[in-house]
């Protein structure tokens, strides 16, 4: 079994090694939104009984909207790492898989566990026969890269032509709708895309996203999961967040990315990537930067395959902008 991957997060470790209270660290290690959405009051009865089928169509039906696709229902899962875990058992054995690299690592690590070789990929060109399942993470994590709704449905066309798939992960895809493949999946049997529920609405703890793919793969995956795979309150608070008119949560995310970039910027630090969610900065000492940083409670993201890269998530609020101002500055930044 391969190493596992480091992820962000980890306040516990962090705060083990470099001191202080797990609490008062300041998490920017990951793309989660930092001000969460206010739960809404949901059916006492989802805390103390196995979800009902009702309540699992309501959240689907939400879904479908909320992704806009088409009228397929999305299946709830308990967060796409779930899913994930499940990809060795929907590809060719006797294929390789290609990832458009780098991004997330969890997709490598699991397929390479299952025994299914993985080439990493730039373009669209670098697809070959002998790959039976590909990943395209759209927009990227860590880099931020964008590739068009025609250009994926072009490679989903290719994939076809070989009896492969092809899996479109859209964890950060809520900011931009309409670059979502999402409604394409019903005329596409070889699509799939991942949604995550927690990044955007800051729920990450829910363990919640949504797979939109046709019967076959759904019935399938589901089966895998099980009964109740996912929570009824989960559900429940999907169901009705996903109705809700989203673009407060939009126009506060915007609000934070622009402190940060205009932070980043003003430490003279270069923004390579992101999304949203986080930034990616490119510096020599990134590393060096990381544990000054640590040593003021306050984590990054760094990565080993790329010794020059940060990712730094959003911050909740204007103090907690400068307190991480303060830590770049005590650096000479």
């Amino acid at each position: 079994m391969p190493n596992p991957i480091t992820h962000g997060g980890g306040i516990s470790e962090a705060a083990a090694r470099f001191g202080g209270r797990p609490e008062d660290w300041l998490d920017l290690s990951t793309g989660i939104n930092p001000c969460p959405a206010a739960l809404p009051e949901i059916d006492a009865r989802a805390w103390h009984r196995l979800p009902d089928r009702h309540v699992e169509e309501a959240a689907r039906a939400a879904a479908s909207r909320y992704y806009r696709t088409g009228g397929l229902m999305p299946l709830p899962v308990p967060g796409t790492q779930a899913v994930i875990q499940l990809l060795p058992r929907i590809a060719d054995p006797g294929k390789r898989a290609a990832i458009f690299a780098p991004t997330y690592g969890e997709y490598a690590r699991v397929l390479r566990a299952a025994g299914i070789a993985v080439d990493t990929v730039g373009y669209a060109d670098d697809l070959q026969a002998a790959h039976g399942l590909s990943v395209i993470v759209n927009p990227n994590n860590p880099t931020g890269r964008f590739f068009p709704p025609d250009e994926i449905l072009a490679m989903a066309e290719a994939m076809r032509t070989h009896r492969g798939l092809l899996v479109v992960d859209e964890a950060f895809g809520d900011l931009e709708p309409a670059a979502s493949v999402a409604g394409h999946v019903a005329a596409h049997d070889n699509l799939i895309v991942f949604r995550s529920f927690g990044k955007f609405f800051g729920l990450a703890g829910l363990r919640l996203g949504f797979v939109v793919a046709n019967r076959p793969i759904e019935e399938a995956l589901r089966n895998w999961l099980g009964p109740w795979a996912v929570s009824g309150p989960a559900l429940a608070i999907s169901a009705k967040l996903m109705e809700c008119d989203t673009n407060r949560i939009k126009a506060g995310i915007a609000e934070r990315k622009a402190a940060l970039d205009a932070l980043l910027f003003g430490a003279g630090l270069h923004i390579v990537g992101g999304t949203g969610l986080f930034a990616l900065v490119d510096h020599e000492r990134a590393h060096d930067i990381h544990t000054a940083l640590c040593e003021a409670h306050i984590l990054t993201r760094k990565f080993d395959y790329a010794p020059r890269w940060l990712r730094i998530g959003l911050s909740p609020n204007p103090a907690s902008d400068r307190r991480l101002a303060e830590a770049f500055n005590r650096m000479g930044f």
